[in-house]
């Protein structure tokens, strides 16, 4: 057995001519809380999907728990997603049932346990997140931050060796935000789980990662221990540690100069 539950050398994707990623190299070692930060449309819920085998690459692969995720079949990556637990960036919660039935939904799919032992198995993952008296509400009762946790403890209901966090901070106020960052690192700790956070909140991931990569431009531009991030001298991770407007991610999306532009429109006219 290795030290890394996941292992991704030399991944390339590209949706079309848009190539994503370009050749990502990164180990998630086990029991370790691991964030890939980088700005929106990097790629790094591209990275996500192949890890659960949603995409194939177009070179290089994933490999989890020893399996290299692309040569599985449907049956062995069936059975290879149920060791996977994953918190959607919107949720992802089905609106017609309750919070008790969502978590209860992956155990009755994938499991035969009687509805006795779901019961309080359910009631166990919402204590764990602050939500056992929430459990009969609907989703469409739950605030921002409330859904975040019934989804977290939706992904944690068959106690998975892995999971993975798709922007989990988003549009949440500051209390909800450090209430599942929080979260997020106890559970790990306590469940002796490995998490993958794929978020662009720098702040909050540096305070609960054990690890941190950038990504960038389809690649691993830097990466080190969380605690470390602060004091880099990495161009890279000062501008997005400290979120400078001029450094190595430029503002402007790539395109012929900006008074060529204006050139052409006027011939046009």
């Amino acid at each position: 057995m290795t030290d890394s539950l996941v292992e991704i050398r030399d991944l390339h994707f590209a949706y079309g001519d848009r190539a994503v990623l370009r050749g990502v190299n990164l180990a998630i070692p086990r029991g370790k809380l691991v964030a890939i930060l980088g700005v929106s449309g990097c790629g790094k819920t591209t990275l996500l999907r192949h890890v659960g085998g949603q995409l194939r690459p177009a070179q290089g692969g994933v490999t989890f728990d020893g399996q290299v995720v692309h040569e599985l079949d449907n049956d062995a990556l069936y059975a290879m997603r149920r060791k996977m637990g994953m918190m959607f960036q919107v949720s992802g919660l089905f609106s017609d049932l309750s919070v008790f039935d969502n978590i209860a939904y992956p155990m009755r799919e994938h499991t035969d346990l009687p509805e006795d032992v779901i019961h309080d198995l359910v009631l166990m993952k919402l204590h764990a997140v602050g939500l056992r008296g929430a459990r009969d509400l609907m989703t469409g009762e739950l605030s921002g931050g409330m859904e975040r946790r019934v989804a977290l403890a939706r992904a944690i209901a068959l106690d998975p060796a892995l999971i993975m966090y798709d922007e989990p901070f988003a549009g949440l106020d500051p209390i909800s935000l450090n209430t599942i960052a929080n979260l997020i690192r106890r559970l790990n700790d306590a469940l002796g789980l490995t998490s993958i956070v794929v978020t662009y909140d720098v702040s909050e991931s540096l305070k609960v990662a054990d690890y941190v990569y950038f990504l960038h431009d389809g690649v691993v531009v830097a990466e080190g221990n969380a605690a470390e991030m602060g004091d880099s001298d990495d161009p890279f991770v000062r501008q997005f540690v400290h979120a400078r407007p001029d450094g190595p991610v430029a503002f402007q999306y790539p395109g012929e100069p900006y008074a060529d532009a204006l050139d052409l429109g006027a011939a046009g006219r």
